[in-house]
């Protein structure tokens, strides 16, 4: 019976991200792009305001300590993992194809932020409640939708922002234990200590609610993500002959497919967009309506400033981030090498540099992983706050800290399958309220760039 409902999981999941949500979600950055005349060209004027404090502005975090939450949530394994993944299933091609993804994503991150922001309210005790949830109840009317969204999050976020991520971390320090001088540990005895670690380190930072892990969010995500992408840039610089080639072959694949070579097994042209544009959705998160939660918590007088610096977002996770690991998976040639993993690939791919290459991939895992955990903590807590009031997150947080131990010590693929349909599940009411509401969108877009501003 328990076999039998874990393959009914399974297949519920794969049956929701399977290939209507990847193009619905496609689609709606196309159709949001379109709606918001093509907001990506005022990337310069939202990368600006993204470090500009709007002050004497109402919210809990400053605009920037909202980004860097999101960013936290958002820049996780799949930054590394995942677009190794994307390579091995769709080829050199799916790199391209993820990027664009990023590209048209800003503006389904930018349409997000702006309804949460408008649509927020102020709680009882004097901090903001928004998101899709608000959106849908007070944009469209339907509380129902806003109930399921908030459910949605609320398990969603225990599996893939606090349990895979957990477990994510242990995983790797076990497999690279050699590193960490861990050669006589068992593998169980490293699970536990880490698990005791990172449960203690989740537990001072959350316990202190969205100020606290904005604070620890800014410092975190500007040095990791400067770290990892510093490491990449090394590595394609030691190899900067096969750069050229590279971006040609990246290129030419995503319009033709690639053939059959070495190990790798080819992919049509159809397996190489959908590979990369299935990825680009799952690392930045555009559209799933989890990063608009924390946009208004931000100090910001008028949605739409807010709105261009979430938007920002996309551009630092996919654009850039995913974009780097792409660059480098592809450059080292080991996507071709028959029996190659995501993470053989990346372990490969990064130990071009030696110790140096462990350091990087090593410490790009745990800051991204340690990150999430923190960003996703702050989702779940504000669906949990619009599901049964405020009396829920002191009781949520601490079953958020000992959620992450289980995860550090403890696997079972039926948890992270129901995650994963959880997480799809949220998309769909998502999007529907941005494809109601895009008038809204559009008319106070208009507003704000055809008037005086900041």
């Amino acid at each position: 019976m328990i076999d039998r409902l874990d393959a009914w999981i399974a297949a519920a999941a794969a049956f929701v991200w399977g290939p209507w949500l990847v193009w619905l979600l496609f689609g709606v950055h196309l159709f949001l792009t379109w709606r918001t005349g093509i907001i990506q060209r005022h990337l310069g004027l939202a990368l600006r305001l993204s470090v500009t404090r709007d002050k004497g502005a109402p919210g809990d975090v400053s605009q920037f300590g909202a980004l860097a939450t999101a960013l936290a949530a958002t820049i996780g394994t799949g930054n590394i993992y995942g677009v190794a993944g994307a390579v091995l299933l769709g080829g050199p091609g799916a790199v391209l194809w993820m990027w664009l993804t990023g590209v048209f994503g800003i503006a389904t991150k930018y349409s997000e932020a702006l309804l949460s922001v408008k649509y927020r309210i102020t709680d009882a005790r004097g901090q903001m409640l928004g998101g899709p949830m608000m959106v849908l109840e007070r944009g469209l009317n339907a509380r129902w939708a806003g109930v399921l969204f908030a459910t949605f999050t609320a398990i969603a976020a225990f599996g893939i922002g606090n349990m895979v991520q957990a477990n994510a971390i242990t995983d790797m320090v076990v497999t690279k234990k050699a590193v960490f001088h861990l050669v006589d540990w068992s593998d169980g005895s490293i699970k536990l200590a880490l698990g005791l670690l990172l449960t203690v380190f989740t537990a001072l930072v959350i316990i202190g609610g969205i100020r606290s892990i904005a604070r620890i969010c800014e410092f975190l995500v500007p040095f990791m993500a400067f770290f990892y992408v510093a490491g990449c840039l090394v590595l394609l610089i030691f190899s900067w002959q096969k750069l050229g080639s590279t971006l040609h072959l990246i290129i030419t694949s995503a319009f033709t497919g690639h053939a059959a070579v070495g190990g790798f097994a080819g992919a049509v042209l159809a397996q190489t967009m959908r590979a990369g544009v299935a990825r680009g959705l799952f690392s930045n998160e555009s559209g799933l309506g989890s990063a608009p939660i924390v946009a208004a918590a931000a100090q910001t007088r008028d949605p739409v400033r807010q709105a261009l610096v979430s938007s920002t977002g996309t551009f630092w996770d996919t654009v850039v981030v995913c974009a780097m690991t792409g660059l480098v998976v592809v450059s080292s040639g080991d996507w071709t090498r028959a029996g190659a993993t995501k993470s053989s690939l990346c372990d490969a791919a990064f130990h071009h540099l030696g110790l140096f290459g462990d350091i990087i991939l090593i410490g790009g895992l745990l800051t991204f992983v340690f990150s999430t955990i923190l960003g996703w903590s702050y989702y779940g807590e504000k669906a949990v706050e619009y599901l049964f009031g405020e009396k829920s997150i002191l009781p949520y947080r601490w079953v958020w800290v000992a959620a992450v131990f289980v995860g550090s010590v403890w696997k079972s693929a039926a948890v992270w399958d129901f995650a994963d349909l959880m997480n799809g599940l949220m998309a769909l009411p998502n999007l529907v309220s941005l494809l109601l509401l895009s008038g809204v969108i559009a008319s106070e877009s208009r507003r704000y760039f055809s008037g005086p501003r900041d």
